[in-house]
């Protein structure tokens, strides 16, 4: 099992003391980078939920620098210390509360002399108190009771970190919600944000159990977002939801200082000087700089205290010059910032960002010189346009998943490697976060061999003018995943928006549906073969129209041997000869247009799925021109696996009381279901219980030599294995028929449970049971059986496509049912 997707900014990265590394929390683990080629070294595994905190504890001599220590934190309650440079596990210290944030001012000053037992350290910790939020039911009502006073959910905690427990009845603060710990580089202060509250307190030097430290609120009008403190000076920095900066200096003058009065009366001001400060806030001056147009998220001061670093949702880093205001810009980075880091190397910084990739920074010329990538996160569409977005294309062979971007682009990411292969710049316009959405990639199609992509973009009408449909071909290069646009169609479908795209599996040849009846079949020119290699030369052009009673062409796809096109027009499924555009076939008729058509391997079955008040799933018979089986089931994805029969399904629940008696299987987050079908068999082999699975897609990937070498352990790997890729691209591959799930597995023996077969229907209901697929349900019929002769069953053995005319069936079928009289010889 091999799992990935994972995002690399939910909490600050760290550094190595040589800065060669850099330690990013990964889910569960903490990934260990290097900062020269941005490839991962090794992984930090052991914790059980999200890794909060990742502290580096900084060397103590220069040659102690190759070292490398950390601790970090998490939502399983846990903290623990880590040797990074084996990777080993040396101690773990179980609070039993969820870590949302955690400091140790003990390990930045390094002052204790080596003759004195060295002092216990402390962490302070942002938990939240899990017995608050318990809910008594009412004795009366049964109902839940809620109390008026509201819940103080966080709390500040001192962990004793040498005795391995929490420092008792010490509870810094309680806030509503846990809190993020901002800590000063000298670990003198530490402070949170509580709304439009800052909190600071003033850490002793010699840190204790019973140890009180002296605290301060600093207040404003607009809720605070960030905050930073000056690594020399008492300047502490913070930002608002509105894009303002406010800087104050001299913080705690009055309550800090007390003890050196000389130093106080020097320092302190009067009143009327005391400019921006608002009541009686503990601070000489407050002021306020205004560069942002949204909320603040990045805060950070140099090392030498002379810049603050700045960032929000515009993906600008600003540095201001701490005296004179003056500013420098880092533009176009192209995605909102979510942390600033500096490293021991003053040369060397990192900046996070919400496209999940990591920027490595040279400083002080603000260069990129690395970018850690991860998965791209989904990308937000409007409302209008959802039913016609397709989640991901897969490379089968390669296992690459495409995925549709926020900046226009297709990423092309590595599931056996869990890494960005290459970025295809699909529209060439700038992105700038924050703007209004005008162009959307709708579509994204990989051919089976992963040579040719094709992608579809809208742009989005002004007030009803100007919208636009383009469909583009890609081509590939040879050695890597880098596509070249070979041709570009504007409205392919006149003005109506393209509902699917399929690729034939052995030639260059592609068929494209449209919602306004029609599809067009596309070929590639100029196809000149030449010792044994293709030579790709030329564009692509329309090679055939077809349509079915103007109906809207809302899915389609190839058979494996690209002899038959189906194309659904709405709610019925039209079968076409590719070479000739000639309508071999019209079968099924559902409830419901279908949003998604499959050939299931080189079977003879076709799988189908619509969507809406009624949504289906239905397994067709070419053969036979017939349903051979249906569930009435939302299916979110569906992936068939290229060389046997079997295929897969993404289901979602239809709605909440089709559940309620399936309350045991589904528990916690889970909220959706993977079934495993054999063809032939409406009993699915295996079903496994996923969570975020709204958004979420499936793919059965090919295994080469090379491909899982590294990552699968098992002496005879599978030959196909199954990627699940849920709503935040968190993904999982393992062997469908293995012991290995991605959460938890049910194999079924009888009929699936809380789920409802939709019965016969269509030519099933015409033509009776078929025996081989034991539909027959465990219910007494509702019209009795009448005896009789059955001369029908001559008349309608043989294909359903060679059946006698109507007036000759109806006669037969009519006179069978009706009670003859016998004759009466006179």
């Amino acid at each position: 099992m091999i799992r990935g997707g994972k995002s690399f900014v939910s909490s600050p990265p760290a550094f190595s003391n040589d800065a060669k590394k850099l330690l990013i929390c990964t889910g569960n683990n903490v990934s260990v980078f290097s900062t020269s080629t941005g490839l991962q070294i090794t992984e930090l595994e052991g914790h059980t939920a999200l890794v909060t905190s990742v502290i580096v504890v900084p060397a103590s001599t220069p040659a102690s620098k190759i070292l490398c220590y950390c601790w970090t934190s998490s939502l399983d309650g846990t903290i623990r210390y880590w040797d990074v440079s084996v990777p080993e596990l040396m101690k773990t210290i179980d609070i039993r509360f969820p870590i949302f944030s955690m400091v140790i001012p003990g390990l930045l000053p390094q002052q204790a002399e080596s003759n004195e037992k060295p002092p216990d350290l402390f962490a302070y910790v942002s938990t939240k108190n899990m017995k608050e939020q318990e809910q008594l039911p009412n004795n009366l009502s049964g109902q839940i009771r809620l109390s008026k006073k509201k819940i103080l959910s966080g709390q500040i905690r001192k962990c004793n970190l040498t005795q391995s427990r929490l420092a008792r009845g010490v509870t810094l603060a309680e806030t509503q919600n846990p809190e993020l710990i901002t800590i000063c580089s000298s670990g003198k202060y530490i402070g949170i944000r509580e709304k439009c509250t800052i909190r600071i307190w003033d850490v002793p030097a010699k840190d204790s159990d019973d140890a009180v430290l002296k605290k301060i609120r600093l207040h404003r009008t607009k809720k605070l977002s960030i905050l930073a403190f000056h690594p020399t000076e008492r300047i502490i920095a913070a930002g608002d939801v509105t894009g303002r900066i406010l800087i104050w200096r001299g913080f705690g003058q009055k309550t800090f200082s007390i003890s050196d009065k000389s130093i106080n009366r020097g320092l302190m001001k009067n009143e009327d000087e005391r400019s921006g400060v608002r009541g009686d806030d503990d601070a000489d001056s407050c002021t306020t700089w205004h560069w942002h147009s949204a909320e603040v998220k990045v805060l950070f001061f140099s090392s030498d205290g002379a810049y603050l670093y700045s960032g929000g949702k515009e993906g600008v880093l600003v540095v201001w010059q701490l005296d004179t205001e003056k500013k420098k810009f880092l533009p176009r980075i192209g995605s909102p910032l979510i942390y600033f880091i500096n490293s021991p190397d003053p040369s060397l910084s990192s900046i996070s960002c919400a496209d999940n990739r990591v920027h490595l920074l040279k400083m002080p010329s603000m260069k990129i010189l690395k970018s850690i990538a991860g998965i791209k996160l989904p990308c937000s569409v409007p409302e209008i346009y959802k039913g016609s977005c397709n989640g991901f294309g897969f490379d089968h062979t390669a296992g690459l998943v495409a995925i549709r971007t926020e900046n226009y682009c297709i990423q092309f990411y590595s599931l056996f490697d869990d890494r960005e292969i290459s970025e295809v710049q699909v529209c060439e316009r700038n992105h700038q976060p924050g703007d209004e959405v005008t162009v959307i990639v709708t579509l994204v199609a990989l051919s089976l061999d992963g040579s040719v992509m094709s992608t579809v973009e809208t742009k989005l009408p002004d007030e009803g003018i100007g919208g636009l449909v383009s469909l583009k071909f890609w081509a590939c290069g040879a050695q890597s995943k880098d596509f070249s646009l070979s041709t570009i169609i504007y409205e392919p479908h006149r003005d109506a928006g393209v509902s699917a795209i399929a690729f034939h599996p052995t030639r260059h040849i592609a068929v494209s549906s449209s919602y306004g009846g029609d599809f067009k079949i596309w070929v590639r020119n100029h196809e000149i073969q030449q010792k044994d290699r293709m030579l790709q030369n030329g564009g692509w052009t329309c090679h055939a129209v077809g349509s079915y009673k103007k109906k809207p062409m809302t899915a389609a796809t190839f058979s494996a041997d690209g002899s038959v096109l189906a194309v659904a027009a709405e709610t019925v499924i039209t079968l076409w000869d590719p070479e000739k555009n000639v309508l071999v076939a019209v079968i099924g008729e559902c409830l419901e247009p279908i949003a998604r058509l499959s050939f299931v391997g080189k079977s003879e079955y076709l799988v189908s799925a619509s969507r809406g008040s009624s949504p289906q799933v239905s397994v067709w018979s070419m053969s036979k021109l017939s349903v051979c089986w249906s569930y009435k089931l939302h299916a979110e994805a569906v992936a068939c696996s290229v060389d046997d029969s079997s295929f897969a399904i993404l289901a979602l629940p239809i709605s909440s009381h089709h559940m309620e008696s399936n309350e045991t299987t589904l528990q916690g987050m889970e909220d959706g279901m993977i079934l495993l079908f054999n063809v032939g068999d409406p009993v699915p082999v295996v079903t496994w219980f996923v969570r975020k699975a709204k958004g979420g897609g499936l793919a059965f990937l090919h295994m080469t030599s090379a491909s899982l070498e590294e990552n699968i352990s098992d002496e005879k790997p599978a030959p196909v294995l199954l990627a699940y890729i849920n709503g935040d691209h968190e993904y999982v591959l393992f062997d469908p028929y293995g012991e290995q799930a991605p959460e938890r597995s049910v194999a079924h023996q009888g009929s699936l449970v809380g789920l409802e077969e939709t019965g016969k229907f269509g030519y099933a209901s015409i033509f009776g049971e078929l025996p081989e697929f034991n539909l027959k349900r465990n219910q007494s019929p509702s019209v009795a059986i009448v005896p009789s002769g059955k001369p029908w069953e001559t008349i309608f053995s043989g294909s359903s496509h060679n059946l006698p005319p109507l007036t000759k069936l109806c006669t037969a079928f009519l006179e069978s049912l009706l009670e003859k009289r016998t004759a009466i010889l006179e």
